[in-house]
């Protein structure tokens, strides 16, 4: 089922959203910037859905790709795939995990990892985050240890239930707890800027603008 805040969610920006968590004194919420988008003219925002692993170089490459089609199997549709695979020496996402994410209604991947396959995704239209591009894949090196647990991007904790939003600006976390109250103060957040934008081009100055509408 798809959630009714999704559309509303992801019409926002991330830089606003940010500065809604930072009034709250939210902190540790921001991705490291290593991660950054494939699409950078698409936003993606949604829940996470949570990917653990761990590099295994002796493992069987049949075994591999049995427990990698599984987490597939596995992956929630209206979530973003989010994974810390606890490696950067292989990609974690290729096409044909991309298509078979894709039908299945999965919002996009966030990944603290590596991409393949780039100009096929970019064909395909699925947004990915990711920190580099290598060819080389998850087969005889790389397992699975768990979904939908707790993991560590950087500093942030990123838990079943909480939300990620980006765009090219980078990607933030929100805890679900505060999802409605984030959204809900970005929302009047940035129609405030819309004020103060429309003052500032009809030759406001900064300063007043700011006094009057308390943000800029």
């Amino acid at each position: 089922m798809t959630d009714n805040r999704l559309p509303h969610f992801q019409a926002c920006y991330t830089s606003v959203v940010h500065d809604v968590m930072r009034a709250m004194e939210l902190r540790n919420f921001t991705l490291p910037p290593r991660i950054t988008p494939l699409q950078p003219e698409m936003t993606l925002g949604g829940p996470a859905w949570t990917v653990q692993g761990r590099v295994e170089e002796t493992a069987d490459p049949h075994e591999t790709l049995l427990a990698w089609t599984g987490l597939l199997s596995k992956a929630k549709p209206g979530h973003i795939w989010t994974a810390q695979p606890n490696t950067h020496l292989i990609a974690q996402m290729g096409e044909l995990s991309a298509e078979t994410l894709h039908c299945k209604g999965v919002l996009g991947c966030v990944l603290d990892g590596g991409l393949r396959d780039a100009n096929f995704i970019l064909k395909l239209g699925f947004p990915c985050w990711r920190t580099h591009h290598t060819p080389r894949d998850i087969v005889g090196f790389w397992v699975p240890t768990g979904t939908d647990i707790d993991i560590m991007i950087g500093d942030v904790l990123i838990r079943p239930g909480d939300w990620l939003h980006g765009d090219r600006d980078g990607m933030v976390c929100i805890p679900g707890e505060f999802l409605d109250e984030v959204l809900d103060k970005t929302q009047i957040a940035m129609k405030t800027e819309n004020m103060v934008r429309k003052a500032i081009l009809e030759g406001v100055d900064p300063q007043e603008a700011y006094l009057k509408y308390g943000k800029f």
